[in-house]
């Protein structure tokens, strides 16, 4: 009877052994779910708190945009009340120029109806409005028919002297301001 009983006990160690071990394996499992769930939480809220430094970036560049337009406006009034075309100053360049006139094609019918070789490009098969041509012709004599006349307008520009670039003395055209917004817009 001493061998039956110590096989049970044995059996029943074993057996337990086994259960033990499965309870193990289950809970690395259960561990498992866990850590992917905390990954997928950290994702998520990495993502939100992405969208609201972006947000708050945007915001913010949008306030200091306006702050650049402001001085822009103050900086052309400057040179607008000076009357003169290029102002040289310590961190910059401010000018004033006249954009050249622009030529546009109203109604074409009309407008070859009357043009004239010279304001035309032939092209074999193909006849179009050659707007520089056109643009040298109307200087001296009257806007034919069909043609629109936008004259350019005045245009403000300024450049930065870069820290970096004082030393051999060249600037950075920062452009219109258009341009310059194009710039500082943020990348989302």
């Amino acid at each position: 009877m001493e061998v039956n009983f110590l096989d049970e006990l044995l059996q029943e160690a074993e057996v337990k052994e086994e259960e033990q071990t499965e309870a193990y394996f289950d809970l690395l499992l259960l561990q498992i779910k866990q850590l992917t769930k905390q990954i997928e939480y950290n994702f998520s809220q990495s993502e939100k708190e992405c969208s609201m430094i972006n947000s708050f970036v945007l915001h913010k560049n949008a306030q200091l945009q306006e702050k650049i337009r402001w001085l822009e406006m103050k900086l052309e009034a400057f040179i607008r009340e000076k009357k003169e075309k290029t102002i040289a100053l310590p961190n910059g360049t401010l000018k004033m120029h006249k954009k050249p006139d622009k030529v546009e094609i109203e109604n074409l019918d009309l407008f070859l109806k009357k043009a004239k070789s010279e304001m035309l490009t032939i092209i074999p098969e193909q006849v179009k409005p050659d707007l520089n041509k056109i643009k040298t012709y109307i200087k001296s004599k009257p806007v034919p028919p069909g043609i629109k006349v936008i004259e350019g307008k005045e245009e403000f520009t300024y450049k930065l002297r870069e820290e970096s670039e004082e030393e051999n003395g060249r600037t950075k055209e920062t452009g219109t301001r258009a341009e310059q917004e194009n710039e500082l817009r943020v990348v989302v």
